[in-house]
């Protein structure tokens, strides 16, 4: 997989930087290589409704008083919306008190939707920006071209006080897919590829840049589900390079410039190159997310629940996928859909795919991020099973006795329409 370990296969020499190089420079204000340790100044953070608690206990343990940038600190309320238990809404109550008096604007309630869907719909995310979040799956970030990556909540409470934090720089590990794209096959797809390729721990601190002509060729929803899973195989980012596309998104929803940031030819550390012609819709078995087969291995296994949503695969064209199969069908089994934000809800009405998925027997959720962390609104009982869009499937996951497989969009409607799971290249209904 390496490319000759820290020289540039090019001219031999040292590397050239890579977009995390660069932007780790700009926002350290000096040069920074792969595996120094820099102090950055960040440029957006976020904290949800499950972390801000414990940041703001920090942030005061600290004996901080005032955050360092109100308009830069974002807090969408997802994890557990609407509120599942009378501690919840008190917590709940004790951010936006605390949001109030720092003069924090950007808090977003219950009903907006999950973290990773609303910042970049709300043009908080940015081309060569740092973007970081006190959530594991801020990787998310990445489809637009920034460097985002998660933190746990006291390193958030630092941010908070100071807008700086330090920073191991991380190496940049290549993904380059090449070929056509076969029917059936969509960017969960290819993320469980990846990941059952390199295992749960291949990319470990590295950033993980998806490059070629496929990642090129997804929509930017494609992209936000391959650098969701980024996390999952180890890595500290996962970005795919902006370009047009990324300019078109950004249009309507920032009039801030900013410039695209592309990593230098021939500096990668490693490369792992990829053709998809062949590729199969795959999934992942209980309990671990680098468990990876195709799906076609486990056609006709029954389960209890399909939930179709979170911030890896409930986005407007995901649930356009699970209406077109569900179409004029009834499903078999429970299944859950819920929109990654209010956006996307209010798109899906418009364009009638609540309406199809409703008259399919599905039930929508309030956009958030629903059963997938097992809090409520559809976890699993003992021994039950879910095929679900998610990224995670540890052992209780979305209930303490149930088993999680994830898979695209696709086979979890084939599949809720079945009541078994089904590989989506053997049917017609894509």
């Amino acid at each position: 997989m390496s490319k000759g370990g820290l020289k540039d296969p090019l001219s031999g020499g040292v590397l050239l930087p890579t977009l995390s190089e660069k932007i780790f420079s700009r926002a350290s204000g000096s040069p920074a290589s792969a595996g120094q340790i820099v102090e950055a100044r960040v440029d957006c953070a976020m904290s949800h409704d499950g972390t801000s608690v414990l940041a703001i206990k920090a942030f005061s343990e600290m004996g901080s008083d005032q955050v360092w940038d109100p308009s830069r600190i974002v807090i969408p309320f997802d994890h557990l919306c609407p509120a599942n238990t009378d501690l919840t809404a008190t917590l709940q109550a004790e951010v936006r008190a605390w949001a109030r008096k720092q003069g924090i604007s950007n808090l977003f309630d219950c009903g907006c939707g999950i973290c990773h869907q609303v910042l970049p719909e709300m043009g908080f995310v940015l081309p060569g920006t740092l973007v970081v979040g006190a959530d594991s799956h801020s990787c998310t970030y990445g489809a637009l071209g920034a460097l985002g990556t998660g933190v746990g909540a006291t390193d958030m409470a630092e941010i908070y006080s100071r807008g700086r934090l330090w920073f191991k720089v991380p190496e940049t590990l290549e993904v380059r897919m090449t070929g056509q794209l076969p029917r059936g096959v969509y960017a969960k797809d290819l993320a469980l590829m990846v990941i059952g390729r390199l295992g749960a721990d291949g990319a470990t601190y590295k950033t993980v840049e998806f490059t070629g002509p496929v990642p090129e060729c997804l929509s930017i929803a494609s992209r936000m589900t391959l650098c969701n899973m980024g996390v999952e195989m180890g890595a500290k980012a996962a970005v795919v390079p902006p370009d047009r596309l990324t300019d078109k998104y950004l249009a309507d929803r920032t009039a801030v410039p900013y410039d695209r940031v592309l990593s230098d030819p021939g500096s990668y550390q490693d490369c792992l190159e990829l053709d998809v012609t062949d590729a199969e819709p795959m999934i992942a078995e209980p309990f671990r997310v680098d468990n990876v087969r195709p799906v076609g291995d486990l056609q006709g296994m029954p389960v209890d629940q399909v939930f179709i949503g979170t911030c890896t695969n409930g986005r407007l064209e995901d649930l356009d996928v699970a209406a077109r199969i569900l179409g004029n069908r009834r499903v078999s089994v429970r299944t859950l859909v819920i929109p990654a934000s209010r956006e996307v809800l209010l798109s899906a009405l418009h364009l009638g795919i609540i309406e199809d998925l409703v008259k399919a027997g599905a039930m929508i959720g309030t956009p958030g991020c629903g059963p997938c962390l097992g809090g409520h609104m559809g976890v699993l009982g003992d021994g039950e099973v879910c095929l679900s869009t998610s990224n995670r499937n540890f052992p209780g996951r979305m209930g303490r006795g149930g088993r999680v497989y994830l898979a695209s969009p696709a086979t979890a409607a084939l599949t809720a329409w079945k009541g078994f799971v089904t590989d989506p290249q053997d049917h017609d209904a894509l």
